[in-house]
């Protein structure tokens, strides 16, 4: 130490100043480094509010101020959102009244249900995700893709996840004015197993805030900024997306839990 000291000409009194210094800097070295890893794993798609609550399901208990002010210093930012396809045609057949009323919370699973179709771009070829979101837990129980938006996309949308529903369960199911879901065979399977159609305001899509909301989060974690050799691609990407965002992207609003695990949960203590 004291040839280090008299090679660099520095007072003992100064290195011991900086080596404090130092050690202040790194008091949240480790915590960093599991923020990175976290934010890495997810690929970016964490805030700091999600951030703090994956450390919390670590048994690291963090003040999301603290996780908000190291992610700035890391210049470590979750993806942004942007706009949607939107299918509304006029009015080509029956179209229903807005029977949820933008009544979003859910106290069991299968008991609200609400869909859109949404549109993907590369360089001119398309592709459309027809899917179902279950308004307990945000968990989109089926989905469907095509080249194309025909009426097949929600038809067989709609035929996989009346497979998910026990016999007593009859939800409501709300979408926009979209013209596949003022199609009569749609309305006609509706009516036979029972559920309840709603639809939103023509031209208003806080009625169904929560399927906007769903298209948001996906696009801007898995399409925009991304780049893909082919639909197909596109396509492979977007499955595994929605097997993540159910399986293990966790909620503030689920208590930190994924959709899948809050269904889980909830219908174990039941």
């Amino acid at each position: 130490m004291k040839y280090l000291l008299r090679a660099s000409q520095m007072a003992r009194s100064t290195y011991f100043y900086h080596e404090q210094r130092s050690k202040l800097n790194d008091k949240y070295s480790d915590l960093k480094q599991q923020i990175k890893m976290i934010y890495h794993k997810h690929k970016g798609r964490y805030g700091y509010r999600r951030i703090t609550l994956a450390l919390k399901n670590m048994g690291l208990t963090i003040n999301h101020k603290c996780v908000q002010r190291l992610m700035q210093s890391m210049k470590l930012k979750s993806r942004i959102r942007i706009a949607k396809y939107r299918s509304y045609k006029g009015d080509i057949g029956q179209v229903a009244d807005n029977v949820l009323q933008c009544q979003f919370k859910a106290d069991k699973p299968n008991q609200k249900w609400v869909t859109d179709v949404t549109e993907f771009n590369i360089r001119g070829d398309r592709l459309y995700l027809s899917p179902i979101m279950d308004l307990f837990n945000g968990e989109i129980i089926a989905f469907q893709t095509h080249r194309r938006p025909m009426y097949e996309l929600v038809k067989n949308m709609l035929k996989d996840a009346l497979t998910k529903l026990a016999d007593h369960e009859k939800p409501i199911i709300h979408s926009d004015q979209g013209w596949q879901y003022q199609m009569r065979h749609y309305q006609r399977e509706l009516a036979e197993n029972g559920l309840t159609q709603s639809m939103s305001r023509k031209g208003n899509c806080l009625d169904n805030a929560s399927m906007e909301s769903f298209f948001g989060i996906l696009k801007s974690e898995c399409f925009y900024g991304e780049k893909f050799n082919s639909v197909e691609e596109l396509e492979k990407t977007v499955k595994e997306y929605i097997h993540y965002y159910n399986h293990e992207r966790i909620k503030v609003k689920l208590k930190g839990l994924s959709p899948v695990q809050y269904r889980t949960q909830s219908l174990e203590a039941a």
